[in-house]
C-alpha cells in the first residue's frame, strides 16, 4: 500500500472515530436520567451543570451532533468506497459500498449507541466539554436551522403540547417501581397526588343516611351520649332537620361547657363551610385550611345537605384510610375462597372492579356498591337475591328496608361462564 492509501485509511479511522464518538453522544443525551443529572448539578459537579445547560438547549444540541455525524458518515463513506473500489474490476462499486455501509453503521453507529445506552449520564458528562466546543462551531448553521425550524412550526404546529401527559407520568412511575428504585406504598402515594386534583367531593363524602347529628335544642345528656357512642369528636349541629345544618360542635368545646354547667350550646358552635358535591377536594382543602376547619356540608342542588365532608376523608385520598386507637377497623373486602368476596355495600365500586380486574361501564353513574347492586336490582333487593354481572356471580348476604349492607361475589371460571 502506497503513502497515499496509508493517509486514506488513517483518515477514514479517524472519521469512523468522530461518527462513534458522536452517535454514543447522541444517545447519551437523549436517555441520561435527568432528575440524577440536576441533583448531580446542585452538589457542584461542573460537568453535569454544562450537561445540564446543553439540554436547556436541546434543538441546537441534537443539530450540531447531526451535522458533524453526517459530515463525518458521509466523508466516510466516500474515502471508503474510492479505496476499496480500485481493488476490485467489475464489481467494485458495489462490494466497497455493501462494505463501507456495514463498517459504519456498525463501528459508526450500532455498537457506540449500545455502549452509551448502558452509562449515558457518564458518557454525557465525559463528551459535554466536546460537544460545547462543536456548538460554538456551528454557531452560524444553527442560527439558518433555527430560523427555518421556527418558520415551518409556525405554519405547522397548532398548539403547545405538554413536555409529559399524566398516562406517561403513570408510565414513568410503573418502571421506577419495577426497577426497585421505590416500593409499593411510595408509587401508591405519587399515584394518588397525581389523581387527588382530579377527584371531587362526591368521590369521598359520607352520606346524609350515615351523618350522625345534633339538633340545636338537644338535651345535653342526649349529646353526651350521642359522642360517646359514635366516636366522633365534631358532630354537625342543624335546626329543624338535617338539611339545615347551622353549624358544628367540637367534643372538647361540649365538655367545657358541660364543666360550666352551661345549659346552652349555640356559642360554642363554630361556622361550618357548605360545598358542592362537583367541588374538587383539591380546592376544598384550601378553604378548609384557610378557615381552620375540619368539616364542610354537600349540598344539594336543592340546597338541602346531601352529605358531610371532613379534612380526614380529604387525606386518605393521599395516604389511604386512617384508623386511630378508638375507630372500628372496617374490612370492606374479606377474602373466603378463590376469587370469592365478602364485601360492605359501602366499599367504593372502582375499588371493587380493580379488584376483579373488570372495566366498569361508561354509562354507570354509581359511586358505592349498594348503589351498583340497586341499579342492577333495578330495587333494593333483600338478603338472597343474586344475579350475575360480566364475570362475577353475586349473592346479596345482608340488606335492610333502605340499602343494601353486604354482598358476596365469586368470579366465575370462564369455562363455566354463566350468562346473565
Amino acid at each position: 500500500m502506497d503513502d497515499d492509501g496509508i493517509s486514506r485509511v488513517v483518515i477514514l479511522i479517524l472519521l469512523l472515530v468522530m461518527s462513534a464518538f458522536l452517535s454514543a453522544a447522541e444517545t447519551a443525551f437523549i436517555k441520561f436520567n435527568r432528575m440524577r443529572m440536576k441533583n448531580l448539578s446542585n452538589s457542584n459537579n461542573k460537568k453535569a451543570f454544562l450537561v445540564m445547560e446543553l439540554d436547556e438547549k436541546y434543538d441546537v444540541l441534537m443539530s450540531t451532533i447531526l451535522i458533524f455525524n453526517s459530515i463525518a458518515n458521509i466523508t466516510a463513506t466516500s474515502l471508503a468506497v474510492f479505496t476499496i473500489a480500485k481493488h476490485f474490476n467489475n464489481y467494485g462499486m458495489i462490494i466497497s459500498t455493501i462494505i463501507t455501509i456495514l463498517i459504519v453503521l456498525t463501528f459508526g453507529e450500532m455498537i457506540p449507541k449500545g455502549l452509551a445506552k448502558f452509562a449515558p449520564e457518564k458518557f454525557a458528562m465525559f463528551s459535554a466539554p466536546a460537544i460545547k466546543s462543536l456548538i460554538f462551531i456551528c454557531t452560524p448553521v444553527n442560527f439558518i436551522f433555527s430560523m427555518i425550524r421556527n418558520t415551518f412550526s409556525r405554519i405547522f404546529v397548532s398548539e403547545n403540547l405538554p413536555s409529559i401527559t399524566e398516562d406517561e407520568l403513570r408510565n414513568m412511575i410503573d418502571e421506577v417501581e419495577n426497577e426497585g428504585v421505590i416500593n409499593k406504598n411510595e408509587s401508591d402515594l405519587i399515584r394518588s397526588a397525581i389523581e387527588f386534583n382530579e377527584t371531587v367531593v362526591e368521590d369521598i363524602y359520607t352520606p346524609r343516611t350515615d351523618i350522625v347529628g345534633i339538633e340545636e335544642n338537644e338535651n345535653l345528656d342526649v349529646i353526651k351520649e350521642k359522642f360517646l357512642t359514635s366516636g366522633y369528636s365534631r358532630l354537625p349541629v342543624f335546626q329543624g332537620d338535617m338539611d339545615n345544618i347551622v353549624g358544628v360542635l367540637h367534643e372538647k368545646d361540649f365538655y367545657h361547657a358541660l364543666s360550666r354547667k352551661e345549659k346552652d350550646i349555640k356559642k360554642f358552635i363554630s361556622k361550618t363551610l357548605y360545598v358542592t358535591p362537583n367541588k374538587k377536594i383539591s380546592e376544598l382543602l384550601k378553604e378548609l385550611q384557610l378557615s381552620k376547619a375540619h368539616m364542610a356540608v354537600v349540598i344539594d342542588e336543592y340546597g338541602g345537605t346531601e352529605g358531610l365532608v371532613t379534612m380526614e376523608d380529604i387525606m386518605e385520598e393521599l395516604v389511604g384510610e386512617i384508623w386511630d386507637e378508638h375507630d372500628e377497623v372496617i374490612e370492606w373486602f374479606k377474602k373466603i375462597g378463590e376469587d370469592k368476596f365478602l364485601i360492605s355495600c359501602n366499599a367504593d365500586i372502582d375499588d371493587t372492579f380493580e379488584l376483579f380486574g373488570l372495566e366498569p361501564d361508561e354509562e354507570m353513574d354509581v359511586t358505592t356498591v349498594n348503589g351498583f347492586i340497586t341499579m342492577l336490582f333495578e330495587e333494593i333487593p333483600e338478603a338472597g337475591g343474586r344475579i350475575v354481572y360480566k364475570d362475577l356471580d353475586i349473592t346479596v348476604t345482608k340488606a335492610e328496608a333502605k340499602k343494601v349492607l353486604e354482598i358476596q361475589v365469586e368470579k366465575i371460571k370462564r369455562e363455566a361462564n354463566i350468562t346473565q
